[in-house]
């Protein structure tokens, strides 16, 4: 008898191919001993948290005794955090935000379900460039959307602006984007937005309903070489960014994140409203009071981004050494190179042969390439050397 919807029995037959890895690892773990894998399968930061986040706790435990210390909150968060957020989120943005174009919310993928669920009809569209994080489709298909992958440019993973074009229908209802990217590292340029956002505005001229363009930001902080981050609110009037700060404060966790209205968007107060009441009756109500004063001790602050650069690029010279071709990431904290022999699978598994553990890219819409996290140590990068040489000869 089954106990399951066909829809969740479907999920879990797919299931994301990052846990299977990632529970792959805790059983070589156990055979061969935790120091002997090479862990790339999970992008879980690594890094202690900021020294603010560590004296905000002293704070709050010392705050814990007082009445409705950690109580009932409005449903968008604590008004004083969203009043120090706005400020902070003006800052990265570069455009004036007022804290009521904020929602905090239960991270990011709190923020993108509350979304959807606020303005996704069933049948609805959502245009997603390929390769993607997996669980986007899931999150749309909890509200009756679906998700239309549209692959990106092969050599660079830039934006394939004419596939874009050609894959709107009278069902969009938004282009959901990651920069930068999770699984490619790769940092869309303001030329690019720029004219995704001039085709939204022509396909979305006359429309009873907007084309949304929602920026899934979490890796914002995280960009090497000088790179800039383009903000979309200039650039789009019905732009929506959601991000979390489980990166940048090493709190994936704390589960904190927010949903960002654009100020300039028509009826902007309509659109908060309906993601406030939608994180309510999805059950998140709010992000956790704990959380959430944390977040205010800790706002400004940020892990070390050098930290990362030098372990993209000590990835980068064992990668280039055993012969592997790859884009080099210009953000985030992934490489995704191509799978030797085309077939990804195959090669993850030459991999873990090996005690090193990737993910394959059919995991996030793009077969025949693999998924490198680098928030480990450079020993660890460094102890891979010989096992990546060694399951690319056997590809060649």
């Amino acid at each position: 008898m089954g106990v399951l919807s066909s829809q969740v029995q479907g999920y879990l037959e797919r299931s994301s191919w990052i846990r299977r890895m990632f529970e792959a690892g805790i059983e070589l773990k156990k055979k061969h001993g935790a120091d002997a894998v090479c862990d790339f399968s999970l992008g879980n930061p690594d890094l202690p948290p900021p020294v603010a986040v560590c004296q905000g706790l002293r704070d709050l435990a010392e705050e814990a005794g007082q009445p409705f210390a950690f109580g009932y909150m409005p449903n968008f968060g604590y008004p004083h955090v969203r009043q120090a957020l706005a400020k902070e989120v003006s800052r990265e943005q570069g455009v004036d935000v007022p804290p009521d174009c904020l929602v905090i919310t239960c991270g990011a993928a709190g923020a993108i379900n509350a979304f959807y669920r606020a303005v996704i009809e069933p049948g609805d569209e959502v245009i997603c460039p390929s390769p993607y994080f997996v669980e986007y489709g899931f999150y749309l298909e909890n509200h009756g959307g679906v998700l239309k992958p549209v692959a990106a440019n092969p050599a660079d993973f830039s934006l394939d602006l004419a596939a874009i074009e050609a894959a709107i229908t009278p069902r969009t209802r938004a282009v959901l984007i990651n920069s930068p990217n999770n699984p490619t590292g790769r940092i869309y340029t303001r030329e690019e937005l720029t004219a995704l956002a001039a085709l939204l505005k022509k396909h979305g001229a006359n429309r009873s309903r907007p084309i949304f363009l929602l920026a899934d930001e979490p890796y914002r902080f995280l960009a090497f070489d000088g790179a800039e981050v383009p903000s979309l609110l200039p650039l789009y009037e019905y732009a929506v960014v959601v991000s979390s700060f489980s990166k940048n404060l090493s709190l994936a966790g704390a589960r904190v994140g927010y949903a960002l209205v654009n100020p300039a968007m028509p009826g902007r107060e309509e659109l908060v409203s309906g993601i406030i009441l939608a994180n309510r009756i999805l059950g998140f109500v709010n992000a956790p009071a704990l959380a959430q004063k944390l977040l205010l001790k800790a706002l400004g602050s940020q892990v070390d981004v050098d930290i990362y650069r030098r372990r993209r690029d000590c990835m980068a010279g064992v990668l280039r050494d055993a012969g592997y071709e790859f884009a080099m990431p210009r953000g985030a904290f992934y490489f995704f190179p191509q799978a030797p022999g085309g077939d990804d699978v195959a090669f993850c598994q030459a991999l873990t042969d090996e005690l090193i553990l990737a993910v394959p890219g059919r995991g996030f819409g793009t077969p025949g390439y693999f998924r490198l996290a680098f928030c480990i140590g450079e020993e660890v990068i460094e102890r891979s050397r010989a096992g990546f040489k060694k399951a690319r000869a056997r590809f060649r």
